[in-house]
This record gives C-alpha cells, structure tokens and sequence, in this order.
C-alpha cells in the first residue's frame, strides 16, 4: 500500500506492507532510531511517539493507520540544536541511566504535560504508568518531568 506520512515536519511517501508496523516504518524504512522497540505489546512505552500531537505507542499501530498524519519522533522534538524543555529537564536532572526508556518517557511525558501543564508528583507518577524504566526507581524521571513543568510554564 501507498503511505504519505509526515514525521519531523518531512512527508514520506513509500509502498509498504500493510501488515508494517508504524514503529518499524520509523525505524527501518525511515532510519529514525530513537524511537525503541522494547516489548512489541504495548507494555513498556519505549516507541512512544507523537500522532497529530497526542502520544501513541508505535508497536501499536499500522503505518497504513498513520497515512496522512503527522507524527513526531524523538528527533523531531528538539528545535535544531536547541533541545526541548523536557530533553534538557531530563539531562539536568540525571532522569535516565541507560537510556534505552529515556525517549519513550520524554514523548509521554511532553504529550502529558499539553494536557496537564501543573501536574502534582502523584499525577505524574500515574502518567507514567505506561512507560517502564527497568533502571532507575523513577525519583529523577519524576524530578525530570516536573521541572519540564515549571520551566515550560506550568
């Protein structure tokens, strides 16, 4: 099938499978790595990304689904060389440790943050709920995202 997607701004037309998965379109068609696959059900949030500006988890979804969307990936979050409020957040604030969660959590918690631009700890915490990190004990991802907050408003 014929897909026209728009991801960092640039529209991808390619012929694909019907069956590819919007997460292996990103990572294999596209060569946009940030996106990770973690558990391929759903579970982890690592292919967390951006669908016309709500959060989606990628594994979850056909690219044929994305076929005149808009769609931001980790990459497509920074302004150049000038990293988003929330990518700097979590580099302050030391909110990853291997990293392999570290855009997945950012994609969430940017997407959480448009809709709940003052979150309290506890709000946060169950934000997250759908993102795991198997490294941390969540204190400076929590830190991380809260400081986002403050510094892009909230």
């Amino acid at each position: 099938m014929n897909v026209s997607i728009t991801i960092n701004g640039t529209v991808y037309e390619r012929d694909i499978e019907p069956r590819m998965l919007l997460v292996h379109f990103i990572r294999e068609e596209l060569g946009l790595t940030g996106t990770n696959i973690g558990c391929d059900t759903s579970q982890c949030g690592a292919c967390t990304i951006h669908m016309d500006g709500r959060s989606l988890k990628s594994c979850t979804c056909l690219a044929v689904q994305a076929d005149g969307r808009e769609i931001t990936t980790i990459e497509g979050l920074a302004d150049g060389d000038n990293l988003h409020p929330m990518q700097e957040a979590f580099w302050d604030n030391h909110g990853l440790q291997c990293g392999y969660c570290t855009p997945g959590m950012i994609m969430a918690s940017t997407a959480f943050l448009k809709d709940n631009p003052h979150p309290t700890e506890e709000e946060i915490r169950h934000a997250l709920e759908g993102n795991f990190c198997r490294c941390t004990g969540y204190q400076n991802i929590v830190k991380s995202i809260k400081a986002a907050s403050e510094k892009m408003g909230g």
